[in-house]
């Protein structure tokens, strides 16, 4: 008989450097997840990405077992990376921080592709678009 779930939970984790600090510790906490075992889990798991930032979604059980499974980075973190930028703008509508070309959102999208609610490539890159867009990032043709 499968195991009854109880809840899904959805955190953004540093690969290989997660602590029982928050925002980890009070949100695994509160449903009773031991907070160890799934830091030293994750850690394991992603030891060889260190430096990027890898989201998690952890399925909790009713008998307060877990599994999880991790994604790729938020497509925020991929922009920053292939831009060579620090942060996005805080006013991306006056200030730009970058810009990316046709080819690198291509890239992007079609990386992130598994993770996205798209089922073209061409989805996946207005997605992308519009996140640089809201990060100051323009998109060179």
């Amino acid at each position: 008989m499968a195991k009854k779930i109880k809840t899904f939970i959805k955190v953004n984790l540093k690969a290989g450097e997660a602590t029982p600090a928050p925002p980890v510790g009070p949100a695994l906490g509160q449903h009773g997840i031991p907070i160890m075992d799934f830091i030293q889990q994750y850690n394991d798991r992603t030891k060889d990405l260190r430096g990027k930032v890898i989201p998690a979604v952890i399925t909790l059980y009713e008998d307060n077992s877990f599994t999880f499974v991790t994604k790729l980075p938020p497509i925020s973190e991929m922009i920053k990376s292939e831009a060579k930028i620090q942060k996005g703008s805080g006013i991306p509508n006056k200030t730009k921080v970058g810009s990316l070309t046709d080819a690198q959102v291509e890239s992007i999208a079609k990386e992130k592709m598994q993770d996205l609610n798209a089922f073209t490539v061409e989805a996946a890159k207005e997605i992308v678009k519009g996140t640089a867009r809201s990060m100051g990032v323009t998109i060179k043709d």
